[in-house]
């Protein structure tokens, strides 16, 4: 009778992990993922988009032997775009505030680790506690968020990853949590190359396995201060000064940074092995003008607008990806999660809902499904320095943009939203649009699950 019960239990757990993921294929099937998120990065800055301010031949390249994509989105902020990208939800069904990513949520990192990859994440983190003691409510959220040793990640090195009071520089003379040590002011040091080297060592030692990599960028997210490749940076007491014309250089060195970690794939034989999935988290900081083309376009992080959420997507791996692809794919943050999970040979869950959409076809050279509409429900609150913003719904396509309070643009042709089109002077397609938008608006807004 014992031995009986204890082979029904072990279906049932066997069932039961099944039920969560299932993994298919061999070692050689599933391939490797470096997924790299750049912090406050609008797609006007890249070369391989027409920006003309700034030097990043790495991704331009990557972009070149790759795919890329020209409607790629966030949310305008960046706890918003992180908490989505993390989970493959909406915001709206889990949100408790900025810097927090819920305790109990199922991450990539689960999703990844369940199916036998070893995970590291190495970079900022920022989803544990954010506000000052002294905020209002702050009692109510300080350390309720995720730890990074909760996240799915077999290791981690990670800025901000305690208290806001002990986040300390992301750059010169860093601050960091490694692996649940915390190293304060380590003297000399900058924090984007410790979060490279300890990615490339990661990866060196796990070659023989699959592996996911996730680096969360510091850069090019203010204060703007020296990199090692800039002039300042010799002279210890300037390496924390600030000032925006740092801005390019941080630009650059975060493109240095990719290129360090492509190479090393090189070296130990993994590019073709490995998908290298580069996007970015919000638009540009408010206070950087960039050349795109014949144009000047003014950041606008925090903006429901393009300027702060129409951002870069490359994907690159060499003999899998279609090169020199540039797709009009609406692609939002919720959409990596269940991409990830298609490529690995995992089967998700029927529950937590998944709101992305896999783009895998597209990146292995077939059409697939693409989504028609995006669905935005932005709201930062509360939080520190979050109570100037409101709470934006909208959905939108590549024309078309349909916000909660019923204004209506032609972003295709209106892109800073100057110009709402009222009811009245609504073409048919409009009309149409508007409809269909209000009905996704309504089958969303205020659903938890």
């Amino acid at each position: 009778m014992q031995a009986r019960h204890l082979i029904l239990l072990v279906m049932v757990i066997a069932a039961s992990v099944s039920a969560c993921t299932v993994e298919t294929g061999s070692r050689e099937d599933r391939p490797n993922i470096v997924l790299i998120l750049a912090d406050d990065l609008g797609y006007e800055t890249l070369g391989a988009y027409g920006g003309r301010s700034y030097s990043t031949p790495m991704l331009d390249r990557l972009a070149r032997q790759g795919i890329r994509f020209d409607h790629a989105y966030s949310q305008p902020l960046c706890t918003n775009t992180r908490v989505q990208l993390m989970t493959g939800r909406y915001q709206h069904r889990y949100w408790q505030g900025f810097g927090i990513l819920p305790q109990g949520e199922r991450t990539f990192g689960h999703l990844m680790q369940e199916a036998g990859y070893g995970t590291l994440i190495s970079g900022k983190w920022q989803l544990h506690s954010y506000d000052p003691v002294d905020y209002p409510g702050a009692e109510e959220r300080r350390g309720t968020g995720m730890r990074g040793a909760d996240s799915g990640f077999d290791e981690y090195l990670l800025w901000h990853a305690w208290h806001t009071e002990d986040k300390g520089s992301r750059y010169a003379d860093p601050t960091y949590d490694l692996n649940g040590e915390l190293v304060r002011e380590r003297t000399g040091a900058y924090g984007p190359d410790l979060f490279v080297d300890y990615i490339n060592d990661f990866v060196e030692r796990n070659r023989d396995v699959p592996f996911f990599v996730y680096y969360p960028m510091a850069l090019p997210h203010d204060p703007f201060v020296p990199t090692p490749d800039s002039p300042q940076w010799q002279e210890e007491s300037r390496r924390h000064e600030t000032d925006m014309a740092y801005f390019a250089d941080m630009v650059a060195y975060m493109d240095k940074l990719v290129g360090r970690i492509v190479a090393n794939l090189d070296r130990l034989g993994l590019r073709r092995r490995t998908l290298v999935l580069f996007y970015a988290d919000n638009g540009t900081h408010r206070r950087i003008s960039s050349q795109l083309g014949d144009r000047t376009i003014q950041g606008g992080k925090g903006k429901t607008t393009d300027a702060g959420t129409r951002v870069p997507m490359i994907a690159s791996w060499p003999g899998t990806v279609p090169a020199g692809v540039i797709s009009q794919d609406l692609i939002d943050s919720v959409d990596i999660y269940p991409t990830l999970a298609e490529l690995a040979g995992i089967r998700l869950p029927d529950r937590p809902l998944i709101d992305g959409v896999s783009f895998a076809d597209r990146l292995l050279g077939r059409n697939g499904r693409p989504r028609d509409w995006m669905f935005v429900h932005f709201e930062p609150r509360p939080g520190w320095d979050k109570d100037k913003y409101s709470q934006l719904t909208f959905v939108r396509d590549r024309k078309y943009k349909l916000y909660g309070n019923g204004e209506f643009y032609d972003v295709e042709s209106d892109v800073l939203e100057a110009n709402p089109i009222p009811v009245s002077r609504r073409t048919e397609e409009q009309r149409r649009t508007t409809k269909r938008f209000q009905s996704v608006m309504e089958r969303l807004e205020g659903r938890k699950d």
